[in-house]
């Protein structure tokens, strides 16, 4: 049926009359050509001289109008026209039928003005010209027409889109979704009425859906299928599976309808905008310490040192800024799907997340990806044994669920472009096992229900939508399986000027920035605590709180423990509900002990809580656990425990946690002290926990992939929340603690609780130190110690117990201790040197890959003066760690082995190290590759090594000397006496300092082995080394992979080979010679091209 329309012209604005000549008009979707009309014709008149200019232009145009006059008769339309008060032309049309147009049975009425050049149609409304404010007239507008422009365009055209949409119907129809979208653009426009969109919603499936809008669309005429590939070309998200079609027909919608409004009502779209909003809501305050401090997250927070690692624990640089976490920089494993991102307690992993989502929110990270759900994974330790849920639900329970979705386009949408939603789950090492859980089969539907607990597992595995990104935290330690790891960050917390950057933003007054700076600056140990991120803001809130109520409060000077940093805050919490000062002029004294005693009803009943819950494996309690530890309303205003977010399953009461799991560790050990019911001896039993033989991972992925039954269950196997209980304990009950705790205990229960514990302490450390594995190497007897051995350490520096400390250095009996990738940071430096301050031999020390810091470094200092081996490489260290060691190593003259390979040394601390060679008379090795040293570093360098008669070892691999630097080594290479190992591979050498070492090398018999890979050496250098190869100095081990050198310079080092008895092997491999080439030299063996 054919609907019949008003004739109009696309711009509805005042025109010249001539102008309008010079426009088509469209009859229900038809061109006919301008001269037809006549302001003094009938509408009838005008109607048969459209009929016959259709007819005429059918040729001409590529519509394929074959019935025309059929479908004009058939649509039984009847037309009355007249004049209306103002002159206009009018009209009414009755029995249209609703296929175009009106419905069935509904009339319309319209006005065409004289030469107006606009001429719309609305249901029982006479359409007028617009005035100047904008159309006042109310009703549908149904927009077909077409301007001169556009028609111009069309004819000169290749092709027409209502030609294009004919053609690819069938991909169309199979591809299209989101129809919503296009009803409402095209029904905004004008182009659709109502009745058009219900004719289309009464279609039972999508494909039919899509078939009648192509109808539609196509019967409307060509700018209204312009208009529609303009809809699909704007709103990718909905279609993106039509955007390469577009670009294969090079779709570029005309001038006119670029101009015409498309708005974005996809759903997908619209939850992807919903996501960011509630994302920026959720993300924008710092909730994470305290929920009477609310804090803008961009007021506060700050980078912390983030360090790119290899599948085997190895450095791969460090990540400059958080939004390029999901890039693929450092990617080790491109078939894992996990980012795993590792931290010590406390060192800012929850909140790099809280950034990394509000980075998404406002669209700053550097990511394609769409959708961004975030989880906790202690919520999955929360649902019932039986409880089941869909992949569905799971995401849009605890994120957001879509609006106007009847159709699931969201869920479909993700589960078809995986690649395009990122994941965060936060604190791995929180989940607890369930034995029965790992038994039961992997669940790969997204489609079925199962427990939460198997669909993290699916999804961390790769089994549910495989392709998204995965940030996983969790504490160092907890183990993963390597092949479901896409790249690893080791979180290293603050460096110092992090630090500085801190402390800015935390005090904004200008005194209390300098008071704070003073005292981190003449305390290492304090500072070394700040580094981490937790105890720094604790202790910068004591600080700024407990100066703000009293007289006068300063950092604390002596050496402050962890016990401390939590009895600050215990205090800053209690305190809240003290009375306040009296006036402003004059604030109360500062006294912790009445502070506590004030205190103790709360304090006990939130140490019970902390109790019970770790007890129990958990992190989450609710409303009736905090009841019955008779806590009130307003004790949890005292900031200890915040509403547990995103962690309740179900609709219940309220849930809550401790503000950290530390916090919950240090408030469980407050409650083994103050307990007064159960026998003394029950402080222990975190101690024996501890030491059972449990499964070395949480939650191992092992175990899930396998389903392989555990054969213990543990509510923690990864134990640090343990192990902190264990350390406050030691804390709590130590001498210079007991004045406190006798405030509050019975000094006789406190005393004899201190006897059992310092006595088990004397016993384990004693069998601990016994079974450590022994070696005997160049340096003498070793032992590795175990990343336990830090806990032990820990424990004893807590107790501040000089008897324990003696006893501890005793028992080590090697006189070198590796403590390598043992997880060694800047506070554990204080412990270690006050153990082994009672040691009185001489010791090497290798703390390689460790994160130590400046910050370590200057709490050792006293320690060196019995160090005959220092090994700190890959501990972040800088110039400034360089002055110390300057001036304690040179102080003692004892050191023989110096490591400090990849670390932040300049040419500064290059000068600093050179002092070092020159003046310890022993130091017989030295590593300092990988750093950031030039050839002013290099020149430094090589003029101490010249006049050092002990050194015969030295890399400087991965620095940046270059040439200059080469032709320092030069001079310090001739004639040397001692040196028998360099490196000097990955420092810019060209062929002018190749030159320059192979003659120095002439006159050099000592060297043995020689390494230049991975420089820009080529066949000009060749003839230089072939001389010195020839001259058979003695030299066995010539390494020279990575260069530049071609067939011409290895047949200069082949003649030369002939001339050497001594040499064993020149390594050759990665320069420019092909396979063919190689053939050439295979006779002689000591090139080594692999």
């Amino acid at each position: 049926s054919f609907c019949l329309c008003l004739l109009q012209p696309l711009a509805c604005r005042q025109r010249d009359p001539r102008q309008v000549q010079a426009e088509g008009f469209l009859l229900g979707g038809f061109f006919a050509t301008p001269h037809i009309w006549n302001q003094s014709q009938t509408l009838e008149a005008v109607l048969k001289s459209v009929l016959l200019a259709l007819t005429g232009a059918q040729t001409r145009l590529r519509h394929g109008v074959t019935d025309v006059c059929g479908s004009l008769n058939a649509s039984r339309t009847h037309c009355e026209s007249g004049t209306d008060a103002h002159g206009l032309h009018t009209f009414t049309s009755a029995g249209l039928p609703a296929a175009v147009g009106f419905p069935e049975g509904r009339t319309g009425s319209g006005a065409v003005p004289v030469g107006s050049g606009c001429c719309e149609m609305r249901p029982g409304v006479s359409c007028r010209r617009p005035r100047a404010g904008g159309d006042q007239l109310s009703g549908l507008r149904v927009r077909v027409s077409l301007s001169a422009g556009t028609l111009a365009q069309m004819e000169d055209s290749t092709q027409s889109w209502l030609d294009v949409l004919t053609y690819h119907r069938e991909l169309l129809v199979s591809r299209l979704r989101s129809i919503q979208c296009l009803l409402d653009n095209l029904q905004a426009s004008g182009f659709f009425c109502e009745e058009d969109v219900e004719i289309v919603q009464r279609m039972v499936t999508k494909a039919d859906q899509v078939r009648k809008i192509l109808e539609l669309v196509q019967f409307k005429g060509e700018e209204v299928c312009g208009y529609f590939l303009f809809i699909i070309s704007k709103v990718c998200d909905a279609y993106v599976d039509l955007q390469p079609w577009l670009e294969e027909i090079n779709f570029s919608p005309s001038p006119d309808v670029a101009q015409i409004r498309v708005v974005n009502t996809d759903p997908i779209s619209r939850y992807c905008e919903r996501l960011r909003q509630e994302m920026s809501r959720d993300t924008s305050f710092i909730m994470s310490y305290g929920q009477q401090d609310e804090t803008r997250l961009e007021d506060l927070y700050t980078d912390t040192v983030m360090e790119l690692l290899g599948d085997r624990g190895e450095s791969l640089g460090f990540l400059q800024s958080l939004d390029q976490l999901l890039l693929d920089q450092a990617v080790f494993n491109p078939q894992g799907e996990i980012t795993y991102v590792t931290g010590d307690a406390g060192v800012g992993k929850s909140i790099l997340l809280q950034k990394l989502q509000n980075l998404w929110s406002k669209r700053e990270l550097q990511t394609d990806a769409i959708f961004f759900f975030k989880f906790r994974c202690r919520m999955f330790s929360v649902f019932k044994d039986n409880e089941q849920i869909s992949l569905r639900d799971l995401l849009f329970k605890y994120n957001c669920y879509p609006d106007h979705d009847p159709d699931n386009e969201v869920f479909d949408y993700i589960k078809r472009f995986p690649e395009k939603v990122v994941f965060t789950f936060d604190g791995y090492d929180e989940i607890q096992e369930d034995p029965e859980l790992m038994n039961v089969p992997e669940v790969v539907s997204p489609e079925d229900g199962a427990h939460p607990l198997q669909l993290l597992i699916g999804l961390l595995c790769g089994k549910l939508l495989k392709g998204s990104k995965k940030v996983l935290t969790a504490r160092t330690g907890t183990e993963m399986q390597t092949k479901v790891i896409r790249k690893k960050v080791a979180l290293r917390g603050f460096s110092l000027e992090h630090l500085k950057a801190y402390t800015k933003l935390h005090f904004k007054e200008q005194e209390h920035q300098e008071l704070v700076s003073v005292q981190l600056d003449a305390s290492p140990h304090l500072s070394g605590l700040c580094s981490t991120p937790l105890f720094c803001w604790i202790v910068f809130k004591s600080f700024r709180h407990l100066h703000t109520m009293h007289d006068s409060f300063h950092l604390p000077e002596s050496c402050v423990t962890l016990t401390d940093i939590f009895l600050l805050l215990s205090e800053v919490f209690l305190s809240r509900s003290a009375s306040p000062a009296p006036s402003l002029l004059k604030k109360s004294s500062r006294c912790t002990a009445e502070t506590f005693r004030a205190g103790l009803r709360p304090l006990a009943a939130f140490s019970k809580l902390a109790l019970h819950s770790l007890e129990g494996g958990s992190f989450i309690c609710d409303q009736d656990q905090v009841s019955e530890c008779g806590l009130t309303a307003e004790d949890l205003a005292l900031g200890f425990l915040r509403p547990a977010g995103g962690c309740d399953p179900g609709q219940g009461p309220a849930a809550f946690e401790f503000i950290h799991v530390t916090l919950q560790s240090f408030l469980a050990a407050f409650a083994l002290v103050l307990d007064e019911q159960s026998a003394a001896g029950s402080i222990l039993k975190f101690f024996t926990k501890c030491s059972k033989r449990t499964e070395s991972s949480c939650l191992s992925l092992a175990a899930c992939i396998r389903s392989v039954k555990p054969r213990e269950t543990q509510p923690f196997a990864a134990n640090d929340h343990l192990q902190f209980t264990n350390l406050f304990l030691c804390g709590l009950l130590s001498k210079s603690k007991m004045g406190l705790m006798g405030q509050l205990v019975p000094p006789a229960l406190v005393k004899k609780k201190q006897a059992l514990l310092k006595s088990y302490l004397s016993t384990s450390v004693k069998s601990h130190l016994q079974g450590l594995p022994h070696c005997t190497v160049e340096e003498g007897r070793k032992v590795h110690v175990l990343p336990a051995f830090l806990w032990i350490l820990r424990c004893v520096f807590e107790t501040g117990s000089k008897d324990i400390a003696k006893m501890t250095a005793k028992g080590i009996t090697a006189g070198f201790i590796k403590l390598g990738h043992c997880n060694v940071y800047s506070g554990d430096c204080t412990a270690l040197n006050f153990v082994l301050q009672h040691r009185q031999k001489l010791l090497g020390l290798d703390m390689d890959n460790n994160n130590i810091s400046d910050f370590g470094v200057k709490q050792l200092r006293p320690s060196f003066c019995k160090m005959t081996v220092v090994r700190l490489c890959v501990n972040q260290l800088t110039d400034s760690s360089m002055e110390v060691l300057a001036e304690e190593l040179c102080r003692h003259r004892i050191v023989e082995v110096l490591g400090l390979y990849n670390n932040h040394i300049t040419d500064i601390g290059a000068k600093l190290v050179a002092r070092i060679i020159e003046e310890c008379p022993k130091l017989a090795v030295v590593k300092i590759g990988k750093n950031r040293i030039t050839s002013i570093g290099g020149r430094y360098l090589a003029r101490a090594i010249q006049k050092s008669s002990s050194i015969f070892d030295v890399g400087m691999w991965g620095n940046s000397i270059g040439d200059e630097g080469a032709e320092a080594f030069a001079e310090a290479l001739r004639n040397h006496s001692r040196l028998t190992n360099l490196s000097l591979s990955a420092n810019g050498i060209t062929s002018r300092g190749g030159r320059c070492l192979a003659e120095a090398l002439k006159e050099n018999s000592v060297l043995r082995i020689f390494w230049l890979v991975h420089n820009e050496l080529s066949d000009e250098a060749a003839p230089h080394l072939a001389e010195l190869i020839r001259a058979d100095t003695g030299l066995s081990h010539l390494w020279l992979n990575d260069n530049r050198f071609s067939a011409d310079g290895f047949q200069h080092f082949k003649e030369a080979l002939t001339h050497n008895t001594k040499l064993k092997e020149i390594c050759v491999g990665g320069n420019q010679l092909s396979k063919e080439e190689e053939t050439r030299f295979e006779s002689e063996k000591r090139l080594r091209f692999h």
